[in-house]
């Protein structure tokens, strides 16, 4: 049975009574000794613990809050009115008192309380396996979410208090008890001297150690209350001290017998003395409420705007959010928010983002836990508050834990929904421009849609600026979600006029003659409009996607097809854009024997600088056009992985791009090699011809230029030819008499400076 903790205060009376007085060791009875190893656990507890000490508050507020639960189910059965020796009724609430004199934090709450035997077994033992699978564990972790796992919360206190008492009245129990200790291995169990103060719930009383001064802050109580407590859905007050000047009572009534008596004034008014009077008044600490708790239908978009700012400490409103229920095997409920702007790098792994909150039973338990969205997912705020999880999960039982796998599970799925909500969206949109009536039955379509943002503009282009590269990333690591992702994404084509375009919408327009997919990739659209490979599919009036991520072509390797589609890439070798008929392929057959010996020069003379030579079946005015092999990786891929090899010689080598050679029969410059080959293989006019087309083609198509000073050599002996001037012409000598000074120059230029100092002198 967990134990209930915090306390309901009455006001002012609260500080007279909070406290027993210096009891004799026989009004407390005989000290009783811990069960179990409790004394060991509490050392190791408090020097492992001692940086987090806050969460001493998480641990009695979520027991309190535990206590009150179970007080209003019983008494939906068996109902009852108790109250103390006063006469007032406990309230179902939690409150705290902190005494600065006396350094003493009080709480009270009015829970279902403890008997006798309650405390003493709650208390003041602990089962012997949990105490030695605590203290196994603590010796390995600091990790404060132990402490609720193996029941062990409750001794939190201990952190922060050098005396514990603990008063407590059940509905069941006559008395009024009290549990007293100060962790030495031994307590105190006695009736409460005060008679029954609490008429039901249970008060601790805490004196504060010497270093504990923050937790006499009122403000600094209330800052730890909002990050554990926040969202606990029975109120949380605290007491607040004002203090005010008042007439004193006598003089005030002096004045009013003036007022009431003679008319006549005297000569002097005595000057009113006032006094100091201290007020007490109850503040409300969680006043936000879980709103994920409430129907969606209730709660407006400011409410939700205004909760994921006080969530995320963000200026902006989120870009979209989900609001949801799953039912199951599993039960939760979550709000999920995509922020307007991104503020992390989804390929830096050593920042932990406190992005999801984790609740249970409106318990705040951890943000701090990495595997409740996937890496690519990690700019998804949100909480998730969950019944079936045990309170204070550690984080290594959270990740064997099969209920948060069916969660994390769920968490994704949505997340992808709400993403493609948005999509649908700007699809809507756009379908509605140009119908007003459209338009409004959109509009009205909030309470199908209650716990979505309703988007009133195309946000899915902004929303791929800022998060397009965590799409790409749950490409290549998220298989069993990757048909979802694959239609997250977007690219511009050569037809899409500078706009985002799915996967989907290029299938949707593709001719029916055409069967594949046709992409390109480079470092920028302008470069990409620059490749000779795109010049074919432009002219046959065929749609190409542009990518131009560097992570595009490790995701298209993780794609196959899409609606049947196979992704082709324009800057590999065989693409075909038609199918052949037999007569073509034997003109083809004839051509390639005809140029057989123009093929085989060039593989002679770039030797392993080529894969192969081939002819072209592209329709294109380049003479060369360099492509990789269909399992290699092209021009592009190859400079992203050696920029990322960091200077490793031999991955960079593995990772050569591998080129075939596509020639252009039909180019002049070409045929002029056939021709000059045919007659003369050694013509050193067509290698140099042949290489300088070699290494153009290299430029044009992304490829290096693996010996740049004999490439600039032979342009230089080309450009010779091309202006007539012979290869072994000499440089020219130079006279350089023509640009000599003659003397009577040098002896007027000698004088004026001279002329200058002395014109500076007589100014001086």
């Amino acid at each position: 049975m967990r134990l209930s903790l915090i306390f309901r205060i009455a006001c002012v009376a609260l500080l007279a009574f909070a406290i027993v007085g210096e009891e004799s060791a026989s009004g407390k009875g005989s000290p009783i000794t811990f069960q179990a190893e409790v004394s060991k656990m509490l050392d190791i507890l408090i020097n492992s613990l001692y940086t987090n000490r806050n969460i001493f508050l998480r641990e009695i507020i979520s027991n309190a809050s535990d206590a009150l639960d179970k007080i209003r189910f019983f008494y939906l059965t068996t109902p009852r009115e108790p109250t103390n020796a006063n006469g007032e009724a406990p309230t179902m609430d939690i409150r705290i008192v902190v005494d600065r004199e006396k350094r003493l934090f009080i709480m009270r709450d009015g829970g279902v309380g403890m008997t006798k035997e309650e405390l003493a077994a709650n208390l003041g033992s602990l089962g012997s396996s949990g105490t030695k699978r605590f203290l196994e564990k603590m010796k390995d972790s600091s990790d404060a979410n132990f402490i609720g796992q193996f029941g062990v919360g409750f001794y939190s206190v201990f952190l922060v208090a050098d005396k514990v008492r603990v008063a407590s009245k059940h509905d069941d129990s006559e008395k009024q008890w009290v549990w007293e200790s100060t962790g030495d291995g031994t307590f105190f169990l006695y009736e409460d001297e005060r008679g029954n103060t609490l008429g039901r719930g249970s008060e601790l009383t805490l004196e504060l150690k010497k270093d504990a001064d923050e937790y006499l802050d009122i403000d600094k109580v209330k800052e730890a209350i909002h990050k554990y407590s926040e969202f606990i859905h029975f109120p949380i007050y605290i007491q607040t001290t004002k203090t005010e000047k008042v007439k004193k009572a006598a003089e005030a009534e002096s004045t009013e017998a003036k007022e009431d008596g003679d008319d006549e004034a005297p000569a002097e008014e005595k000057k009113v003395e006032e006094e100091e009077v201290v007020t007490h008044d109850w503040e409300l600490i969680n006043e936000n409420k879980p709103i994920w708790t409430r129907k969606a239908v209730e709660i407006t978009d400011a409410e939700y705007n205004s909760f994921f700012k006080s969530l995320t400490k963000d200026y902006d409103d989120p870009m979209f959010y989900t609001h949801f229920s799953a039912e199951g095997e599993v039960e939760f409920r979550s709000i999920l928010f995509i922020p307007s702007h991104s503020n992390t790098n989804v390929f830096d792994t050593s920042v932990v983002q406190a992005n999801i909150r984790l609740y249970v039973r409106r318990v705040f338990i951890t943000d701090d836990f990495r595997d409740l969205l996937p890496r690519y997912l990690n700019f998804i705020k949100g909480v998730v508050d969950s019944d079936d999880l045990p309170l204070n999960v550690s984080r290594e039982v959270l990740q064997e834990s099969r209920i948060l796998r069916v969660i994390k599970k769920k968490l994704v799925r949505k997340a992808l929904a709400m993403i493609a909500d948005i999509a649908a969206s700007d699809k809507k949109l756009e379908a509605a421009k140009d119908d007003d009536e459209a338009a409004e039955a959109e509009e009205k379509k909030d309470d199908v849609t209650a716990g979505n943002k309703q988007l009133k503009a195309s946000t899915y282009p902004k929303f791929w600026e800022e998060y397009g590269k965590n799409i790409r990333l749950g490409m290549i690591e998220d298989g069993s979600n990757r048909a979802r992702l694959t239609k997250l994404l977007r690219y511009k084509s050569s037809k899409s006029d500078n706009k985002l375009i799915s996967l989907q919408d290029y299938v949707d327009r593709m001719p029916e003659s055409q069967k594949d997919i046709y992409y390109v990739s480079a470092e920028s659209i302008e470069k990409i409009k620059q490749l000779p490979v795109l010049e074919d599919a432009t002219n046959r009036n065929l749609e190409v996607l542009f990518m131009t991520d560097a992570i595009d072509e490790y995701v298209v390797g993780h794609v196959t097809d899409f609606a049947g589609k196979k992704l082709v890439n324009l800057a590999k070798e065989g693409v075909k854009f038609e199918d052949e008929s037999k007569r073509e392929k034997a003109i083809d057959a004839k051509r390639k024997e005809k140029y057989e010996p123009v093929l085989k020069y060039f593989k002679d003379l770039l030797g392993e600088q080529v894969t192969k030579v081939v002819l072209t079946k592209r329709k294109t005015s380049e003479p060369i056009i360099l492509s990789s092999r269909q399992h290699d990786v092209t021009a592009r891929m190859a400079n992203i992985i050696r920029g990322q090899a960091l200077g490793d010689a031999k991955q960079n080598e593995a990772q050569t791009a591998k080129r075939v050679m596509e020639i252009n029969h039909l180019h002049p410059l070409i045929e002029e090699i056939f021709k000059r080959v045919k007659a003369d293989d050694k013509d050193k006019v067509a290698e140099d011809v042949a290489l300088v087309l070699f290494d153009t083609a290299n430029l044009q198509n992304g490829f290096d230029i693996e010996d740049t000073l004999a490439f600039s050599r032979r342009m230089s002996r080309l450009l010779r030819q091309s202006v007539d001037i012979p290869a072994d012409a000499a440089m020219l000598t130079e006279d350089v008499s023509e640009y000599e000074i003659e003397d009577n120059e040098d002896a007027e230029d000698d004088e004026a400076p001279k002329a200058d100092a002395d014109d500076d002198k007589e100014e001086l």
